[in-house]
């Protein structure tokens, strides 16, 4: 299952290349680049940066603050937590080919002395007990069926008293999820959570939650939004479809549907170790 999951993300070992020519197609000098430059890329999320600092806000974090980013794409959360807040986070994801281009990512926007990348299994970390002071994970358990184990990982190493972000897209009431949608192209990669679910779970591994808050009805606009942009000038000159490929349009327009539908819901959850 990891295979499937890893293949449906794959972009190509030349991944950051395809991004760089990109950027330099649209008159950016990668050398000079900002992380502003990188923002229709980088948050491979519902709601991007903003949604990144609304959990940054509740992660209770300082400059010395260690923190783990399970399944970190291309890297922008991580960066946006490095950037704004000063700390030091390392990113994990079962894709090689996100990682190579997170490491170099980070580079182009000068923040490779703050930001670590790595090829991992979430299910299996390779961390000592107790290593980080907090840890996220964004739109990533939807690939995973076994949640027990990620939350279980996840609580092993944090520190006592760390918190524990979690921002994912969950199963909502409204019937099944229509694909394809950017996490999977058809039902066999694609395991939803209940908001109910997700506290069992969460409790479960040994977490208590301190606050929970649904984004629905914002994640519905935002799509809606974007995929109206997308209609009437097409696709930012650098986007999710340098991995995805081009049914990133209709997966958008299924976003719409099933956030509209509440066919899915997206949530976030607030967790202390």
């Amino acid at each position: 299952m990891t295979d499937q999951v890893a293949e449906h993300y794959f972009g190509g070992s030349g991944l950051a290349n395809a991004i760089a020519a990109r950027l330099r197609a649209a008159g950016k000098d990668v050398g000079t680049l900002t992380t502003a430059d990188l923002v229709s890329v980088d948050e491979f999320h519902i709601r991007g940066r903003k949604a990144t600092l609304e959990l940054a806000s509740q992660m209770r974090l300082g400059t010395d603050s260690r923190v783990l980013d399970i399944g970190s794409g291309l890297g922008g959360p991580a960066r946006t937590l490095a950037e704004t807040l000063g700390c030091h986070v390392t990113g994990i994801d079962l894709t090689q080919a996100f990682s190579e281009a997170a490491e170099a990512m980070s580079g182009w926007v000068g923040l490779s002395d703050r930001t670590t990348f790595r090829q991992g299994d979430a299910l299996d970390l390779p961390f000592d007990p107790d290593s980080f002071d907090a840890a996220m994970t964004i739109h990533v358990a939807m690939n995973i069926a076994a949640k027990d184990r990620l939350y279980t990982n996840a609580k092993r190493v944090v520190k006592p008293g760390g918190i524990f972000a979690v921002y994912d897209v969950l199963q909502g009431e409204g019937g099944e999820v229509c694909f394809p949608v950017p996490w999977a192209r058809e039902p066999s990669i694609s395991h939803l959570a209940t908001p109910d679910e997700m506290e069992a779970l969460l409790t479960g591994a040994g977490f208590r939650i301190l606050h929970v808050a649904d984004s629905t009805e914002e994640s519905h606009a935002w799509f809606a939004d974007m995929s109206e942009r997308m209609v009437q000038s097409g696709p930012p000159p650098v986007s999710f479809s340098v991995f995805l490929g081009d049914d990133i349009q209709v997966m958008g327009r299924n976003q719409v549907r099933n956030l509209g539908e509440r066919r899915i819901r997206t949530v976030s959850f607030i967790c202390e170790a």
